[in-house]
């Protein structure tokens, strides 16, 4: 990248949008510098905030006069780093570009912008007995969703965030503006490029429409929670209900660790010993007896308390278990800094893995817990860092290896949901070899400048 004149690009920017939308506002640069995750944050030169694709566009346009990195924005929830401005530039900011454009009911689609965010889509589609699935706990944009690959708690019946994206509008590197896909149910034609830029992170282009499919609203709706003696009964568990082929819509693991530090922040009294979390979704006597077999199956697993709710507030209560699980943490232990890891198995190696990182957690000293989407093989090991003491961040790290290196080796992933960004970046030619090589020709034949979010996946 040649040497940019700031002073240059922020007068252009102004002239083509508007002074009142390019800030350096130094709060403003500020809160663009950083994520959720423990990665160093570094300020942009510029933030600017768009609100149609042509001004993406032609934004986009001038980033490629002047070499100058563009870092798309949604709320900064990301886990990973990938929002971090790491060679500074333009953070582009789609606050403004939060509008559901249309709502196609008889198709399960709707049409939105990409700083839509996930509770607003879902407050828009009750009044037509739909939802949109994907639930990663906080309250992401889509764009960001779809450009981080993210999933989480529904995952095990709904799917990923890749498998709910039916098209997506795009602005290239240079301007050029394309779409991936269609609204027909199915195609055969082309390369599937929607499901090429869904987990591309913001490094092959800016995203400024998507096309996401939707859900009825399920009849009835059951929580569970079973509380077992080991963590190994609990794992075990669940492995032989999801081979049980039960549709459980949720299936979560919090660790007794975790539960403690749960009841100290909420004011509850949960048993602190291992706990999964059921969800299911269906007609009210098919679930009965999914709960019934699953019940069965728990109790063959030395589970010691099973109780299921009905009652909506109850099952809210239920889940804040698990949404609230890294708030009880960061509020615990203060002046630490949260981080968790996000390795996902195949599910029968699942009871594997997770014993072998509560051994490496043990081991490595440090405050933390178990928690997972343990249905589809997704864990998590809620860890709290002392930024300033090098040794244990060090210990950290040599943690993280352990456990990536463990899910690698049996045909995992060193990230179920969490993306890759700057802090899984090490890892992508252990997982993916040669593969890996040809990832980076198709970023340059998308972003031969490097422009798009530079320094992250690559």
């Amino acid at each position: 990248m040649k040497t940019l004149n700031i002073e240059s690009l922020v007068a252009e920017l102004k002239e083509l949008i508007g002074e009142d939308r390019v800030s350096q506002n130094e709060t403003v640069l500020e809160q663009h510098s950083k994520d959720e995750s423990y990665h160093t944050p570094i300020l942009p030169d510029v933030v600017v905030f768009p609100k149609t694709t042509e001004e993406v566009s032609r934004i986009m346009k001038l980033a490629q006069k002047y070499e100058t990195p563009v870092v798309p924005f949604g709320i900064g929830s990301s886990l990973e780093g990938h929002v971090i401005p790491i060679k500074k530039g333009i953070s582009l900011d789609f606050t403004l570009m939060n509008k559901i454009l249309e709502i196609r009911e008889k198709d399960l689609l709707v049409v939105v912008q990409p700083g839509v965010t996930r509770i607003q889509l879902n407050q828009a589609l009750k009044s037509y007995g739909l939802f949109f699935p994907v639930d990663p706990g906080a309250d992401a944009t889509l764009g960001g969703m779809a450009a981080t690959g993210a999933s989480g708690t529904t995952t095990v019946k709904y799917g990923t965030m890749r498998d709910q994206v039916q098209d997506l509008e795009v602005v290239l590197a240079d301007g050029t503006i394309i779409h991936t896909g269609n609204m027909a149910a199915k195609s055969s034609s082309g390369y599937q490029l929607t499901g090429l830029f869904v987990g591309s992170e913001g490094t092959l282009g800016c995203f400024t429409k998507l096309t996401l499919k939707v859900h009825g609203l399920p009849e009835f709706v059951m929580a569970a929670r079973a509380v077992f003696p080991t963590i190994e009964d609990a794992v075990n568990a669940v492995v032989d209900v999801r081979q049980a082929g039960i549709p459980v819509a949720r299936a979560e693991l919090v660790d007794e660790q975790s539960m403690h530090v749960i009841n100290a922040y909420s004011q509850t009294n949960f048993p602190e010993k291992p706990t999964l979390l059921f969800e299911f979704h269906g007609n009210e006597s098919g679930l009965m007896e999914d709960v019934r077999l699953t019940k069965q199956i728990l109790e063959d697993h030395n589970c010691r308390d099973f109780i299921y709710e009905t009652d909506q507030a109850k099952r809210n209560q239920l889940w804040k278990i698990r949404h609230h699980m890294a708030y009880a943490f960061i509020h615990t232990y203060r002046g630490r800094k949260f981080m968790a890891t996000d390795v996902c198995v195949p599910i029968s190696e699942l009871a594997g893995a997770i014993y072998h990182a509560r051994k490496a957690l043990f081991k490595s000293g440090i405050p933390g817990g178990i928690a997972g989407h343990v249905g589809d093989g997704n864990f998590h090991i809620s860890l709290m860092i002392d930024t300033n003491n090098e040794d244990e961040i060090m210990r950290i790290k040599k943690l993280n290896q352990e456990l990536i290196k463990y899910a690698i080796e049996r045909g995992g992933t060193c990230t179920g949901e969490h993306g890759v960004g700057i802090g899984k970046k090490p890892y992508q030619i252990l997982e993916h070899g040669t593969a890996f090589e040809f990832m980076k020709k198709i970023k340059d034949v998308f972003d031969p400048k490097g422009i798009l979010n530079p320094g992250k996946i690559f």
